[in-house]
């Protein structure tokens, strides 16, 4: 079964939305068996529709339309496809019951505009939609099928999930696809293919995808295979032989993030970490903290950014700074043991690094950064050199920082 999605609105185009639904459809498709062969994003006008739709319906089985099902005069998708399929719209009862129901259980007036989310095309199928007032139409024409969703993102999914696929599943046939994805912190895309040549020829020889998704800091794996239960041995272990093999630079699978992975490990050795922080900011504490839980673990953080704060809060020596610079080995091993002293935690990670777009130095360009770890054994430093994009370098801190711990945790 091929699909086309076509999003629908100028939030799309200009870059003030970000198309996330496409995004979902597509996993969701492909963990389904169904193809998404193209992804169009339309400007909410007739002529755009209807010229997309024409394309679409020439080329794939299945059309998804989203966007453009509001009650306001610039939602046109439904009019626009009364004209493309000879219909007109009537007032749906059971629709209309069900908005009324959705104002009033929120304590909201209903107000006229809201009676014509209940106009609904006449040979449409209605999708009720139980968490809006914007109903899914599925129309069917010449064996292909066109569904129009609401933009929602919750909206669409709920309509997804409660209706669509079920019913596009006995309609066209669909073969079921299994996806693993491993996650990689530390080493290059390049590098990984050429750590791993091998195993990733045997997957092929064994009928095994494997793609490559490089992302600021980390990679991730995706395995994919269709369902069976062999297929799913095999790529447990053709998993199993990269970890044992790369243990330095894989930390997780499936949904797991990297501080959740170094959360649970300081929770069960029952240690306590903290940060201290010129270039990242504050990122490092954050990401820390983003895990349910890790005031368990985590203490607090100082964020050094000027050379004085380096001085008073974590203990480094002003001399040290004017001598060999803020972003130094010399430094930031000391923001690390200085860090671990004043917070009182096992172990400390420091950063210092020159984030960009400015600030490069002879000898230092954009990209430079040193992370410094604290345990209670020692304390080390890394140099990394990252590239010169700020955002970029400021996530790539973080990630390899607490890989840094995770590999010390592990003793690796």
């Amino acid at each position: 079964m091929n699909v086309e999605l076509i999003s629908i609105g100028d939030e799309l185009l200009i870059g003030q939305t970000v198309n996330t639904n496409a995004a979902w459809m597509g996993a969701e498709f492909s963990l389904r068996g169904g193809n998404v062969v193209h992804t169009t994003v339309i400007q909410d006008t007739e002529e755009a529709i209807i010229d997309a739709v024409d394309r679409a319906l020439t080329r794939v089985d299945v059309v998804i339309l989203t966007g453009g099902l509001g009650p306001t005069k610039d939602d046109i998708t439904k009019h626009t496809l009364c004209k493309y399929f000879n219909t007109e719209l009537e007032i749906n009862r059971d629709v209309l019951e069900h908005v009324k129901s959705f104002f009033t259980s929120r304590g909201k007036e209903m107000l006229d505009v809201n009676v014509q989310q209940a106009a609904l095309p006449k040979k449409a199928s209605i999708l009720k939609n139980d968490v809006g007032t914007a109903s899914g139409m599925w129309f069917e024409q010449d064996g292909k099928v066109l569904i129009s969703l609401p933009g929602v993102p919750y909206e669409m999914k709920y309509l997804m999930n409660r209706w669509i696929f079920d019913k596009l599943g006995k309609q066209f046939p669909m073969t079921a696809i299994y996806h693993q994805t491993m996650h990689i912190q530390g080493l290059g895309e390049s590098f990984l293919a050429e750590r791993i040549e091998d195993i990733e020829n045997e997957m092929r020889q064994e009928n095994i995808g494997l793609a490559f998704l490089p992302s600021p800091g980390q990679l991730r794996l995706r395995f994919t295979s269709e369902v069976n239960p062999e297929n799913k041995e095999l790529i447990a272990g053709f998993m199993r032989q990269i970890e044992e093999r790369l243990p330095r630079y894989v930390y997780g699978r499936g949904k797991e993030q990297l501080n959740q992975v170094v959360g649970e490990l300081l929770a069960s050795r029952k240690a306590t970490i903290g940060t201290v922080e010129s270039c990242t900011g504050g990122s490092l504490a954050t990401e820390i903290v983003g895990v349910p839980g890790s005031s368990a673990y985590f203490e607090g953080s100082f964020i050094t950014y000027s050379y004085d704060l380096k001085e008073s809060l974590a203990g480094v020596s002003m001399a040290d700074i004017k001598k060999h610079g803020a972003v130094s080995e010399e430094v930031v091993l000391q923001m690390a043991r200085g860090g671990q002293k004043m917070l009182g935690v096992d172990y400390c990670l420091a950063a210092s690094g020159i984030a960009g777009p400015g600030g490069a130095t002879p000898g230092k360009p954009v990209g430079t950064v040193w992370i410094a770890m604290a345990s209670p054994e020692k304390v080390i430093a890394k140099k990394f050199l990252f590239g010169d994009h700020r955002e970029r370098n400021i996530r790539k801190t973080v990630l390899t920082a607490l890989n840094l711990l995770r590999c010390e945790l592990l003793e690796l």
